[in-house]
This record gives structure tokens, sequence and C-alpha cells, in this order.
């Protein structure tokens, strides 16, 4: 992002944060669901830093238990021992904290960040996977509504509209071509500098498209009062110039 953008980044989430304390909005939920590598972390994540909002990557939680498995054994050769993890499931415990150097929120799995561990290749090839088993979904949507239950939350994922909060006051449903999707992880596995392969994530993103869409356990899906958002040709500045309008619109009657 040049000088200009980033400008107009800033104002635009100030503006958007001015506007709902000055019109004494309440709390709210905000639940952002979508594809992989579609930018709801980024978008989420701005909104929150800016409102004073929990920011919560649902994501990262399903990559934490995934880590946590390929670690202890309870994967081989793509196979999940789903009986072994359901039997260590009590004593896998995921908190967030704030890097204050850095100002970002990093996930801790058992007392230990494990941020940069859970962006790599290998578990990104099986968290669909973990994400579909039904004991691993109900002890991790118990955990985000817990985080949630005080409101003041921009929460991002799979099914947090469908299932973590379906009474979200805003949903919206994020959505980018699947090239632009690609380039995007691979820009961001580039920047943290882990090794990485336009190909290889194109088929990952192609295989948890799957997997995501048609799970029993709370499949991918856009509920009918959800907003789309397709932010494939838009930039972050434009991004929250669409969450700014969305905001507006729906104060006076959704939000007071």
């Amino acid at each position: 992002m040049d000088l200009k953008n980033s400008f107009d980044y800033c104002k635009t989430i100030s503006y958007i944060c001015s506007f709902i304390k000055t019109n004494n909005m309440r709390p709210i939920i905000i639940a952002i669901d979508g594809f992989s590598s579609c930018g709801k972390s980024t978008f989420a994540k701005s909104i929150a830093q800016k409102l004073g909002y929990a920011y919560i990557d649902t994501g990262a939680m399903y990559r934490a238990v995934t880590l946590f498995s390929l670690k202890n054994g309870l994967i081989h050769n793509g196979i999940i021992n789903i009986q072994a993890l359901q039997s260590h499931l009590d004593g896998i415990q995921i908190s967030f904290s704030r890097n204050h150097d850095t100002g970002e929120n990093e996930i801790f799995l058992n007392g230990i960040c494990v941020e940069r561990e859970i962006r790599t290749i290998a578990v990104s090839e099986m968290v669909s996977e973990i994400a579909a088993i039904k004991e691993v979904r109900q002890k991790l949507v118990s955990m985000q509504q817990a985080m949630g239950k005080n409101k003041a939350i921009v929460m991002d994922g799979r099914d947090i509209g469908t299932n973590v909060f379906p009474d979200a006051d805003i949903k919206i449903f994020m959505t980018a071509t699947p090239e632009i999707r690609t380039q995007r992880r691979y820009d961001e596995l580039i920047q943290k500098g882990i090794p990485a392969s336009l190909d290889e994530i194109f088929q990952n993103l192609t295989k948890r498209d799957h997997i995501d869409q048609t799970r029993e356990e709370s499949p991918l899906r856009k509920v009918p009062d959800a907003i789309v958002l397709d932010n494939s040709n838009m930039t972050p500045d434009e991004q929250m110039i669409w969450f700014e309008n969305l905001i507006i619109k729906n104060s006076t009657s959704s939000f007071s």
C-alpha cells in the first residue's frame, strides 16, 4: 500500500470509529465468514483495532489443533487418528495475546506462541480435515462463544454467522477469485520468510474449498442475511470505505 492509500485507509477507519462513538452505538458482534485467503483476517483485524473491539481469528484456532496433532503423532501419512485426538482435546488450551512490539494478536497453544508454526504448508494441508471433526468444532465453538459473550468483538472464520453467532449484528461473507487468493497467500508466506509455491498453494486452496463446503459439520455457506463482499479487485482502503457505508446505512435501525 502506498503512502496516500495508507493515509486514506486510516482516515476511513477513524471516521467509522468516530461515527460509532458519536451515535452511541451499543457494542455489537461482527461475524465475517468466507473462503481461505480472501483477506478476512486483515479486514477483521483492522476493524477491531480501530473500534477497540476484540479480534478472534478462529482459523488460527483450528490451525493450532492441527499443529498439536502433527506434533503429537496423531496424523500419519495424511490420516488423522480421530479417536486419539478426541482423547487429547481436554489437554489443548488455546489463547490469544497481543505482541507489544508488533501490536499483533498472537495465538498460544498450551502457553507457547505458535503464530509462525501454524502458517506452514504442512498445517494448511490438514487443517480442513481437522476442522471437519465434530468434537473439535464443538470444543472450539464453545470457546469462541465464551470469548464473545460481552459482544464488542470481530470474529472471522467459516461458520461464525451460521453457527457460532447466528444472531450477530453484522454478517459479512467474503470471497475472491482463486487466482487472487493464491497470490495473496503466496505473498503472505514469502513476507513471513516461509518457503512457498504458487502451484502448491492453489492446489491446497482448491482442496480446502471443497472440504469446507461439503463437510457434514458446520459447512461453509452464506446465510441469507449476510452481505457479500467480493474483494478480488479491491484495495484495503476500498474495503474499509465499503464497510463505512455499511455501518452508516444500518446504524440508525439496527445498532442503536
